[in-house]
């Protein structure tokens, strides 16, 4: 599996997927956080803290992750590789993983230089430290399973196509519903009772939740779910074309 893993990270890095999204994610919000007069402006907000990147990122993410991942299986299909890849002595989930590994690495490594915002807020503080660090730790782990949420909805959307227009597409629409359908739901006021669970399905519920700095075991085990479930479901479309066969 690692050298799988490998071969996939350095194919993000071998062509400008990698780099392009990777910059295109930092200039984005480095541009909100300090430069555009926007309400994220962390310099107009007057308060010592990182709401603006943690609120802007996951709207990020859901154009950038699906660029990451558009081309994982499509690529292959549309190549014909994925036969090659399929007959390998490689079990299904191996290659399932490597993939994902791969795609939550990159998301990973996207997020290591925005430790350079929380630094710049710890000094600019008054006083100096004057930022709520366990609610940014919170945040960041938050935003790290909702970066691998949408990894695996976006390998589950580029196993069910060849052509990577369409496998962005979905994987966007996915990730879209996945964050804020259900919270749109609740928010029209129609579901009465069952209100509550209907949001509790949603990913930004759970996101916000990890956001305040307390890890909940079941927003855990959400997020783990949701990841297993779209998982799942790749591996379901790739045995379905040894089924074809």
């Amino acid at each position: 599996m690692f050298a799988l893993y490998k071969k996939e990270l350095a194919s993000f890095f071998s062509s400008l997927i990698g780099y392009l999204t990777i910059c295109v994610f930092l200039v984005l919000t480095g541009l909100m956080l300090w430069v555009f007069r926007t309400g994220f402006n962390i310099l107009d907000y007057g308060y010592a803290g990182l709401d603006g990147l943690f609120f802007i990122a996951p709207f990020l993410y859901l154009f950038l992750i699906p660029a990451i991942t558009m081309r994982m299986f499509a690529e292959e299909k549309r190549t014909g590789t994925i036969e090659l890849l399929l007959t390998k002595p490689l079990g299904d989930w191996t290659i399932i993983f490597a993939k994902f590994l791969a795609g939550l690495t990159l998301v990973f490594i996207s997020l290591l230089p925005t430790l350079v915002y929380y630094f710049s807020v710890f000094a600019l503080g008054d006083p100096v430290g004057n930022i709520d660090t366990g609610s940014v730790i919170g945040s960041y782990i938050g935003l790290l399973f909702l970066g691998a949420a949408f990894v695996s909805i976006g390998l589950f959307a580029t196993s069910l196509t060849s052509n990577q227009i369409v496998a962005f597409i979905t994987a966007a629409l996915l990730c879209a519903v996945s964050l804020m359908g259900f919270e749109a739901l609740y928010g029209m006021g129609f579901l009465g009772k069952v209100g509550l669970f209907v949001k509790a399905l949603g990913i930004q519920h759970h996101y916000d939740s990890i956001s305040r700095g307390v890890i909940d075991t079941r927003d855990v085990l959400y997020f783990l779910s949701v990841i297993a479930l779209f998982l799942m479901g790749t591996r379901l479309v790739l045995q379905s074309r040894k089924w074809k066969d």
